[in-house]
């Protein structure tokens, strides 16, 4: 029995170097940036270790990531996926960035849902590429007709475009069904638009919901997969882009040149996919346990705030309406010393909430309701509520 891998205490993880807990002052709580705050999973620490102890730091080569993560994916969701059609990169943003490149024209446009993932923004225009928004519905599911829509500008003329999905979707937590995904394929057979989708929180759905692959409902689209997310491995970067039978640019995407995954990330997450599992259970329990719990906690401390329970991911919604302005999380920052994700960064529908990371232990969830809570109280006493900031 693995004991609840959100059980480190406050002032270790206050040791740690990355972003999550240097980025701000040490009396800020953190719950913004997707980092778990866990240990690793002993099988995952043990390759790691054994790696370094035996000088094994060089390229990629060997170790069985690609067979590992088929096998997982058969488990987890019963899919089959051809090894063949599977090709290691170096991140799922480069991974998913290079395949949207094959499938697209210089200035041609890629569709994505928001509120949505920044990275969907920033690295595409730095790719060349242009965003069409398709935004999510009030309920943060996709709006087919939105899509359609976008589809149908995007293609005028006979121009190519693209689809970014992200399945689950973050933030929110939302996870489409086989319906929506079919009512999405059959909308990218009639465009012509191919999908891209982002399934790298794929291993962290809740028992109210079904992960389905975006690939099960359409043979000419691609995905990208990693064991990054759920195990908590954004130190060391791997990731696998998937091809479905008919996938028009996983071939010339294959052909080309690109930057391959870390050696270290290959290992984590090969010892993830083939060993991890008792510890992915148990850290699925203490997050189903925490979405419940924030929903509590938000209820009592600060009611006025809308709360979406996920059925996926550790990244969720908050809506703060026009309780603290367009930019809440900043709000939050000087008056309740807690750090959220900005909303406005997701795009459309973004103002007015923030991304709250709930991977951490109950007694820090517990500390930044109050926080939040003590956030609204001083910023109405300021005079700061009901305007933009």
């Amino acid at each position: 029995m693995i004991a609840d891998p959100f059980s480190v205490p406050l002032d270790r993880l206050r040791t740690r170097t990355s972003a999550k807990w240097r980025h701000y002052e040490p009396d800020v709580l953190p719950l913004w940036v997707a980092e778990m705050d866990v240990d690793l999973a002993d099988p995952i620490r043990e390759a790691l270790e054994a790696a370094v102890r035996d000088g094994d730091l060089g390229y990629p080569g060997s170790t069985p990531y690609v067979p590992a993560f088929v096998d997982f994916a058969r488990r987890a969701w019963g899919w089959e996926v051809d090894d063949a059609r599977v090709t290691p990169v170096s991140s799922v943003i480069e991974g998913y960035v290079d395949a949207l490149v094959e499938l697209t024209d210089a200035g041609g446009e890629v569709i994505i849902n928001p509120p949505v993932y920044p990275p969907f923004f920033l690295y595409l225009r730095q790719a060349g590429r242009a965003i069409r928004e398709a935004p999510l519905g009030k309920d943060l599911r996709l709006d087919l007709e939105s899509i359609e829509r976008a589809m149908a500008e995007a293609t005028a003329g006979g121009r190519r475009a693209a689809y970014l999905l992200c399945n689950p979707h973050n933030p929110g937590g939302t996870v489409h069904t086989r319906e929506e995904l079919e009512a999405l394929a059959a909308l990218s057979q009639r465009y012509g638009v191919r999908v891209v989708s982002d399934e790298i929180h794929a291993p962290i759905v809740y028992p109210d919901a079904t992960f389905v692959p975006y690939l099960e409902v359409d043979p000419t689209g691609m995905a990208l997969h990693a064991a990054s997310k759920a195990w908590n491995l954004a130190a060391i970067p791997a990731a696998l882009l998937v091809g479905g039978p008919e996938s028009e640019g996983f071939e010339s995407h294959r052909a080309g040149k690109h930057h391959g995954p870390t050696h270290l990330g290959t290992i984590a997450q090969t010892a993830a996919y083939q060993h991890g599992g008792e510890w992915l259970e148990a850290m699925l329990a203490g997050l189903d346990r925490n979405r419940f719990l924030v929903r509590d906690l938000v209820a009592e401390h600060a009611p006025q705030v809308r709360y979406t329970v996920p059925e996926g991911t550790y990244l969720t919604w908050l809506d703060f309406g026009q309780l603290l302005g367009d930019e809440p999380a900043n709000v939050l920052i000087d008056h309740g010393r807690v750090a959220l994700n900005n909303g406005p960064y997701f795009g459309t529908g973004g103002a007015g909430h923030a991304r709250l990371n709930i991977a951490t232990s109950p007694a820090i969830l517990e500390e930044a309701a109050r926080r939040i809570a003590t956030g609204i109280a001083r910023a109405q006493d300021a005079g700061l509520s009901q305007v933009s900031v």
